[in-house]
């Protein structure tokens, strides 16, 4: 029996979706019932390819708990963060260095420059998963965020060759943005939160009212200076783990709150090269050992349009170096798996990422 899987978004899963918000509420997975709909929209209408633009494209996945009917988690992908209508809008953090001889007097100063770009990366994000699941010994986390990536290679024509994420800094239990109290405000008459949200929707408030030109850092206050580019106590599983499939700190921010950005290549992204088209032959049996453990997806034509599980694998001529660039290869799934995955999908599976990256 397989307990845990990761499928499409669908409208009908409003309610449970707005409750696994509730846990983190951001800009990307809002806290707010009417967001939420559009969200799950949106979703909709990328996965069934009405949304023509992939551009314009927004991918919603969720994790059930398939024993208790539960959505516990989700993640999303942004098909391109930046267009002409609206812009990916960042901080650039530059070190500038100072010296006086004539007082023998050395300065670092960290400044910051707001950038625009109308042709952006594409953007993952809206990584959220329940708390009561976040200790379990499925890995639970691992699971939800990795789904992306094999989705992404599935699909690569679909997005760019950049790949983003933004990662939340330390905020106040209340949601104070200490950068953007000492920043953004000023320029905006806004709260963090009320920028927040309507950045979502539109981004012009921001590029016809901050300043441009060099800001120092060391201008604002200390409280201010200490988030930028910093990740939060509740992001940092993610910045390691970002860090080992290939991505990087940017040297850019969110103008908002100033948490860090991480890119990387889309091609160069390790999950991204482990993911393979595979063909299964046959069901292990019970009494079979398997080797590998990895990440199996599928996609649909109708709802929910792609499903993945976890599952056992053996593929020793799969897993050779010398093979790894080829398609259409062969596996043995795990029997615990059959059920799940041959009602449902008819034994058809879409690809793999082997656990050369493990889960």
């Amino acid at each position: 029996m397989v307990r845990y899987e990761v499928r499409g978004a669908l409208k009908t899963d409003e309610d449970q979706l707005l409750e696994v918000a509730h846990h983190l509420d951001t800009v990307n997975l809002p806290d707010d019932r009417e967001e939420i709909r559009d969200i799950l929209k949106h979703a909709s209408d990328s996965f069934t390819g009405a949304i023509k633009d992939p551009r314009r494209r927004q991918y919603v996945f969720v994790l059930v708990d398939d024993e208790k009917k539960k959505i516990i988690g989700t993640s999303m992908i942004i098909g391109q963060l930046g267009r002409r209508d609206a812009p990916y809008i960042y901080l650039d953090v530059i070190q500038e260095e100072r010296y006086s001889a004539t007082i023998d007097k050395h300065f670092n100063h960290t400044t910051l420059n707001i950038g625009y770009s109308f042709a952006g990366p594409t953007e993952i994000g809206g990584l959220v998963l329940s708390p009561d699941y976040r200790r379990v010994p499925e890995r639970l986390g691992l699971f939800i965020s990795y789904v992306r990536f094999l989705y992404i290679k599935a699909h690569r024509d679909l997005f760019r060759d950049e790949i983003l994420a933004e990662l939340l800094p330390s905020l106040e239990s209340d949601g104070t943005s200490y950068l953007w109290d000492a920043l953004g405000r000023n320029f905006t008459d806004m709260s963090y939160a009320d920028a927040d949200r309507l950045s979502k929707k539109n981004k012009e408030f921001i590029k016809g009212l901050f300043p441009e030109g060099t800001i120092y850092a060391s201008l604002l206050p200390k409280q201010a200076q200490d988030v930028i580019g910093k990740v939060g106590a509740q992001t940092r599983g993610v910045e390691k783990m970002l860090r080992r499939i290939g991505f990087r700190y940017a040297e850019r921010v969110d103008p908002f709150d100033g948490g860090p950005h991480f890119v990387a290549p889309t091609d160069e992204i390790s999950l991204v090269q482990a993911t393979h088209k595979v063909k299964v032959t046959k069901l292990l049996a019970k009494k079979e050992h398997a080797r590998h453990r990895s990440l199996v997806g599928v996609d649909m034509p109708d709802e929910p349009h792609f499903r993945a599980v976890l599952t056992d694998f053996i593929a020793d001529d799969f897993m050779a170096p010398a093979n790894r660039d080829l398609v259409g290869k062969y596996i043995n799934i795990a029997s615990r798996a059959a059920s799940f995955l041959f009602k449902r999908f008819g034994g058809k599976l879409g690809a793999i990422a082997p656990d050369g990256e493990g889960l």
